[in-house]
């Protein structure tokens, strides 16, 4: 990178010892592999709250429904807040400022997200409840659907270049 570039913190690791070798192909392609590195921390976030809140709701007895569907829920909502302030800053730059254009962008990504949400319940349940499935194989293939696909929504909606 040239001296006159502001370097974020991903930029300057690049730039250690033997992580030097991998600059270019880094360069050449780091908004997908900071979306790749978010996405497996977001899932991270959403694993560790839906994990957490299916044992509370098993130990408070719910039903497998309740489990499913809280879990699901309140993870999601988790995920997307660290979704939001990673994708703004580090993955897609975003260059929107003010109220007025934060809420707008914040808006389509939570659009995109509910959306993504949708998917995701149709997985859960499908796999879930009529498959029979374990719940963790499903929200594995649940997330692979869901990161992809908010890849595709961000990029080409949310934090379009030059709309």
């Amino acid at each position: 990178m040239e001296t006159n570039e502001k370097k974020d913190i991903f930029d300057r690791i690049m730039g250690w010892g033997f992580l030097k070798v991998f600059e270019p192909f880094y360069k050449k392609n780091k908004e997908v592999l900071l979306y790749l590195f978010f996405g497996v921390m977001t899932t991270v976030v959403s694993f560790v709250v839906a994990g957490v809140l299916k044992a509370l709701l098993e130990g408070a007895g719910a039903s497998d429904v309740v489990v499913v569907n809280v879990s699901t829920v309140i993870s999601w909502i988790c995920s997307v807040i660290f979704a939001y302030v990673t994708n703004r800053i580090w993955v897609f730059e975003s260059s929107a400022e003010g109220a007025s254009a934060i809420i707008k962008e914040g808006g389509s990504f939570i659009g995109g997200r509910l959306f993504t949400l949708l998917v995701e319940e149709v997985v859960m349940n499908v796999g879930c409840k009529l498959m029979g499935m374990n719940f963790w194989v499903t929200k594995i293939i649940a997330n692979v659907i869901v990161i992809i696909l908010n890849y595709v929504i961000s990029k080409l909606i949310v934090f379009r270049k030059g709309k």
